[in-house]
């Protein structure tokens, strides 16, 4: 599968190919790159893939109605189902939503900790860092600077950014030109820099469990 541009997965998401796989992933679009990466590196050709769009992360209480009505759209097509968000701001209703519709879904709060593993994150308890993976820190743009208005209203930065203390570029690939573009948005929210290359972490490790 071709994977569609960073604009394409933020807006649209991405529609599974027709009778193809036994499982379906549905998952959310900032991590179809990872995912198919994933999925062509272990040979998982039995394995689908649908996305939806990344931007919802920008409207949590848009991803538990949006993640019901991918389910019924495609569960009698597939064996299995599996749900590639963390609580992702839900508040635990994405996860009670699935258990209702017999799904099973990744575990962890959001794609940060999964990233770094649930565990690990967990005992760094980092309340005053700000996370980016490799598709935020390409999007920030959309995700970051407009939404907050900051392109409008860059005196807003602070009161915003205020109790942030450092920016944690969580790097999935080795890209020197994605770390400069991370170091850049540090200087620009007034923020330490740090990074950590995280790979897959935990959602290579709930995929294998899957597949």
């Amino acid at each position: 599968m071709t994977t569609p541009d960073d604009a394409t997965l933020r807006d649209d998401g991405l529609a599974p190919p027709r009778d193809v796989g036994r499982v379906l992933l549905i998952a959310c679009g900032a991590l179809a790159r990872e995912i198919l990466a994933v999925k062509e590196s272990r040979g998982w050709e039995h394995m689908a893939l649908a996305c939806l769009p990344a931007i919802l992360h920008n409207t949590p209480d848009k991803i538990v109605p949006a993640v019901r009505a991918a389910v019924a759209k495609h569960k009698a097509s597939y064996d299995k189902i599996f749900v590639v968000y963390a609580d992702c701001g839900t508040g635990g209703q994405l996860k009670a939503a699935c258990d209702e519709m017999g799904v099973e879904m990744v575990e962890g709060p959001h794609c940060y900790s999964f990233y770094e593993g649930n565990a690990a994150f967990a005992a760094r308890e980092e309340v005053t860092s700000f996370f980016l993976t490799d598709f935020l820190c390409r999007q920030f743009d959309a995700f970051v600077v407009k939404p907050l208005g900051l392109d409008r209203h860059p005196e807003l930065r602070d009161m915003y950014f205020g109790n942030y203390e450092k920016l944690v570029y969580q790097a999935q690939i080795r890209d020197s030109a994605l770390e400069d573009k991370a170091k850049a948005c540090a200087d620009y929210l007034g923020l330490a820099y740090e990074y950590r290359f995280t790979g897959y972490g935990d959602l290579e490790i709930s995929l294998a469990a899957q597949a």
